[in-house]
């Protein structure tokens, strides 16, 4: 079976960032790199691999059941764009594929709208193959301890917490098994997942924000000192309050906060610390709304 098996194998900010594209800028073109941050060799023929998962993407499309669960489960995407989810085809072409030296190169280059669909796909594939290809094999007994151990203590403390961890995961496989035990274990204190499918899968909520990509974007049209500004301007001119969690670091916290305006403090209803100190970025983040006597 091919590793990814459905159009919702997804990240939830793949789509909304998709649809938010779409109808601010539905002409824009870019282009996503991959880049291997620990610089590893891959195994001879992991370039054709790759590229056969890839191209078997082309067959996906959204089911009727899936269509439903997206209507009533993510309502700030407009029925126009659903119509596209149901008519969207992956297009392989747009995925330039090379290795030399061991080394990959992932290009994905065209309409940003359809593009950006292919980012969080590609990441999970890559690293299912990287594991399947050195012959590495999860420890199920110990997976399935560790899942439960973290669901129990998350429920005896009353944490609300979602999953995001589709990009990096071993495989689809151990995903869908750790939602599944987390589901079974954590109760209510489990919000959701980030993975459209397994939300599907599981009946569960689905959770996002936006990514850095819609800042770099921004940063690309108005520069860096306006993208923090108009990326939430344009954010909320497409989604009129939903999807309220506003991501800080792209160009750091700092610069963020110089941004971030009483408007913005209303309408955007959390914030999302992604690098650094936790426990400094909750200081800056109190003195900022002092400031704007929120």
């Amino acid at each position: 079976m091919s590793i990814i098996r459905s159009i919702l194998d997804t990240d939830l900010y793949k789509f909304t960032t998709s649809y938010a594209y779409s109808k601010l800028f539905p002409r824009a073109c870019g282009e996503f790199e991959f880049v291997d941050r620990s610089n590893g060799d891959y195994p001879e023929g992991f370039d054709r691999l790759l590229r056969e998962e890839l191209d078997q993407m082309a067959q996906l499309s959204l089911t009727r059941e899936e269509e439903l669960f997206v209507r009533k489960q993510m309502p700030y995407l407009p029925p126009t764009y659903i119509d596209f989810l149901k008519g969207f085809r992956f297009d392989p072409s747009e995925v330039e594929i090379t290795m030399e030296d061991r080394k990959l190169r992932i290009k994905a280059s065209g309409l940003l709208y359809r593009v950006t669909l292919w980012e969080t796909p590609i990441l999970a594939t890559v690293s299912e193959l990287w594991f399947r290809e050195r012959g590495e094999y999860p420890d199920l007994q110990y997976m399935q301890q560790t899942a439960i151990e973290k669901a129990v203590r998350m429920k005896e403390h009353c944490i609300i917490f979602s999953l995001f961890g589709m990009r990096r995961r071993f495989s689809f496989d151990v995903e869908d098994r750790v939602t599944g035990i987390l589901k079974q274990h954590a109760g209510d204190s489990l919000f959701g997942t980030s993975n459209v499918y397994l939300a599907y899968r599981h009946a569960l909520n689905v959770s996002g924000t936006h990514p850095h990509e819609w800042v770099q974007f921004h940063g690309s049209i108005y520069g860096y000192k306006m993208a923090n500004y108009m990326s939430m301007e344009d954010w909320i001119n497409v989604y009129d309050g939903d999807l309220g969690t506003v991501l800080t670091d792209t160009y750091t916290t700092d610069v963020f906060l110089r941004n971030f305006s009483k408007k913005h403090a209303a309408l955007f209803t959390s914030l999302r610390h992604d690098s650094g100190d936790p426990y400094l970025f909750v200081d800056k983040v109190i003195r900022r709304y002092e400031e704007l006597r929120v």
